[in-house]
């Protein structure tokens, strides 16, 4: 006797029905490493995002299976994008304007610095110069954030995922260790309160390790850290735009492994603009943007797990010691390119 057929399949649904019926069962499993992650990081401290990236990692397998790999794509692309676009509704031109002069053009001047460093540094160390633009403007602008946006835009590779994650690891492991180490440095050098957090928020690459290290050193100090690294994350679209830009020109050629990217301007990046204008313009009330800052959150959360199940510890380990150099030795000279540029502005 033949087995009874199911009477419903994913061929024989809608197409908006099928596409969910494949997506939903991969995109749970991410939501809920998403929110094991968040327990996690609120019971016991520690950095959500890490969490999120070590736990999918354990679930590696998944991203191969049949039934859950459509699910585990779309978190890993479309979720991400979604919350990059959302990250506009942290920032104002108000607040950005409220900084003064000096720590903006010591942000524009770090960020652009660090790029190029990181570019050079890569290929001074026999890697990849797309390698080097992903890390330095993870290390430059906003850390895991950064890493996801430019890799959203970056020519896509068989290693840019792996890659990705491993940026995104390193970033999170130095901005725990900085958020230790550095205001003990400012301490020791006599900064003011001021100069303290703008230090802080000029050089720690996450937005919670930038607000614990002020805040451990004064409200006055975490206030100006915050709003300086809010700066560096409104630098995000321009450098991502610029970064799109310059890898539509590398698909006339070559990069490493690289295949050519697809040219035009990605939607989240106009709508993570617009978000940032209507914010500024005091439109959006303030429930809805304290929902929007929590979508987003939520979104690369989600897009952490999606990637670190699409990663394994094997392939992190294939990259050797370079990579590893190429992030500190961007992490210090950022950090010394700031301090000197707060040692000439306040005259010490």
């Amino acid at each position: 006797m033949n087995a009874e057929k199911p009477r419903y399949s994913a061929d024989s649904l809608p197409r908006p029905v099928a596409l969910a019926w494949r997506i939903v069962p991969g995109l749970l499993i991410c939501i809920i490493i998403a929110l094991a992650s968040t327990f996690v990081s609120e019971h016991y401290g520690g950095p959500t995002l890490l969490y999120a990236l070590l736990l999918g990692m354990a679930f590696f397998f998944l991203s191969t299976n049949p039934n859950t790999a459509a699910g585990i794509q779309f978190g890993s692309q479309t979720v991400l994008r979604l919350g990059v676009a959302l990250l506009g509704a942290r920032i104002t031109v108000a607040e950005i304007i409220e900084l003064g002069p000096a720590p903006i053009l010591i942000v524009i001047g770090a960020i652009v610095l660090t790029i190029l460093f990181g570019r050079y540094a890569a290929t001074a160390l026999k890697l990849d110069r797309a390698m080097g633009l992903l890390t330095a403007g993870a290390t430059a602008i906003c850390g895991a954030s950064a890493a996801l946006a430019i890799s959203a835009v970056m020519p896509k590779h068989e290693h840019l995922e792996r890659d990705t994650i491993f940026t995104i690891i390193a970033v999170t492991a130095l901005s725990t260790l900085a958020m230790i180490v550095y205001p003990l440095i400012v301490a020791a050098i006599g900064f003011d309160d001021t100069e303290k957090g703008v230090f802080i928020g000029a050089t720690i690459h996450d937005v919670a390790q930038v607000v614990g290290a002020g805040y451990m050193i004064s409200d006055e100090a975490g206030g100006v850290a915050t709003f300086t690294k809010l700066m560096r994350v409104a630098m995000l679209a321009p450098v991502v735009l610029i970064f799109a830009l310059v890898v539509a020109r590398w698909g006339r050629g070559q990069v490493g492994t690289t295949r050519g990217a697809r040219a035009g301007l990605p939607w989240f990046l106009i709508a993570f603009a617009g978000i940032v204008a209507i914010n500024s313009a005091g439109v959006i009330p303030a429930p809805v943007q304290d929902g929007m800052v929590t979508v987003s959150r939520w979104c690369l959360v989600i897009a952490i797990a999606a990637l670190g199940m699409k990663s394994s510890f094997q392939e992190l380990a294939v990259l050797g010691w370079r990579p590893i150099a190429l992030v500190v030795a961007e992490t210090l000279f950022l950090a010394g390119l700031v301090l000197i540029a707060l040692i000439i502005e306040s005259g010490m």
